[in-house]
């Protein structure tokens, strides 16, 4: 008998649910996905997939950029560390494969995502970076234990308790995120496992 072929990973659904084309959505949906294709190359397959319900798409989607696109105390990478960090111990392969590539590009640090991802206490991160962590852990698994000595070390770090609020914030979306990720199925596009692993030639 032979092997039975191998299944092309694009061939492989992104969804246990219907996935819309994108000539059937709605146009701000089909606008904002077309945006994110010109400039990623690809349409990361969490649009497509949440285009099943357009109007959580749109609550997802504005939520996400509220708490990811904001100025503040965290930069884009920390909170890029943050979701992979969390999303790790949330066992949601699509939000550590999607957004370890997005903190490899911002970091420009080819290791840094796999290590945050296995144990952020041992990556290369800063002391300020770490106890960032251990609050969003801690946030994650444990939410009921956060105390006035978690904001302290914080406080301790350089973080405001504004900075402590959106740490938490993007650890309790993501925590959303990650088990609607892992309920429908969501599959991350293979492009993701290569971004940011190798410097651009200049």
């Amino acid at each position: 008998m032979t092997a039975p072929q191998q299944t092309p990973t694009e061939a492989v659904p992104i969804s246990r649910y219907p996935v819309p084309s994108l000539d059937s959505l709605p146009d701000d949906i089909r606008q904002r996905i077309l945006v994110v294709q010109e400039k990623a190359g690809f349409v990361p397959n969490v649009f497509l997939a949440l285009a099943h319900r357009p109007d959580e798409f749109r609550a997802f989607f504005a939520y996400h950029d509220a708490l990811m696109d904001k100025e503040g105390g965290l930069s884009k990478g920390e909170r890029e560390m943050i979701v992979v960090a969390t999303s790790a111990a949330n066992q949601c392969l699509y939000c550590v494969v999607a957004h370890g590539a997005i903190l490899r590009i911002y970091e420009k640090q080819p290791l840094l995502a796999d290590q945050v991802a296995v144990n952020y206490r041992k990556a290369d991160l800063s002391a300020r970076q770490r106890a960032m962590l251990d609050f969003a852990m801690k946030v994650c698994v444990a939410s009921h234990e956060v105390n006035d000595d978690d904001f302290a070390v914080l406080r301790a770090h350089g973080f405001s308790d504004e900075d402590a609020w959106d740490i938490a914030a993007i650890t309790a979306f993501f925590g959303l995120s990650n088990r609607m990720a892992n309920t429908i199925g969501m599959r991350p596009n293979d492009a993701f496992y290569l971004m940011g692993r190798v410097p651009k030639s200049k």
